[in-house]
């Protein structure tokens, strides 16, 4: 199934990193069920419709890593697979 966005909403594949303990120890994303701060872009919409009727190009692209605010995202599954769906306005900030 594929996606595709509406208006100024990005979807975004989470990124998870294991947590190293000073001892060397790994712990897995899931052991203190944090939500995600870091994404890749999957998916883009249009762009916001502004008042003039006018679209607003979007800012983000396929394929940019950003950061987001950390409750913002409403999470959806398909196939199996969990992503997040954001709009333009909470992306933080694009990670190069």
């Amino acid at each position: 199934m594929q996606l595709k966005p509406l208006n100024d909403h990005v979807i975004i594949e989470p990124i998870t990193e294991d947590k190293i303990t000073k001892s060397g120890i790994v712990l897995p994303d899931t052991v203190d069920k944090e939500k995600p701060e870091k994404g890749k872009i999957v998916a883009v919409g249009e762009g916001k419709i502004m008042e003039n009727g006018q679209r607003l190009k979007m800012s983000v692209k396929i394929g940019d890593k950003v950061m987001f605010k950390k409750y913002s995202p409403d999470e959806v599954k398909i196939d199996g697979k969990e992503y997040l769906v954001i709009r333009e306005e909470d992306i933080i900030a694009i990670i190069e």
